[in-house]
């Protein structure tokens, strides 16, 4: 059994969360431009496109998962 997580604990453990997030994002725009610079040539590998996009979208996805740990629940 985990032992309850102390407010001093919780920031430490939201702001790891904070750089692993900005890390993602980091690597998610520079895929964005390998993409974008592959598709400009005009000859890049279909694969190797579909690859990247899809490496793109995973990292959307721990992104966001990431994003909404760190979003406090808002009772409406």
């Amino acid at each position: 059994m985990n032992a309850p997580m102390t407010p001093r604990g919780q920031m430490e453990h939201e702001d790891v969360l904070r750089v692993k997030l900005e890390v993602l994002r980091r690597e998610h725009r520079d895929l964005d431009q390998a993409i974008h610079a592959l598709e400009e040539t005009g000859r890049s590998d279909p694969l190797r496109l579909r690859r990247l996009k899809k490496q793109k979208l995973l990292l959307k996805d721990q992104i966001a998962r990431i994003e909404d740990q760190l979003t406090p629940d808002i009772i409406a």
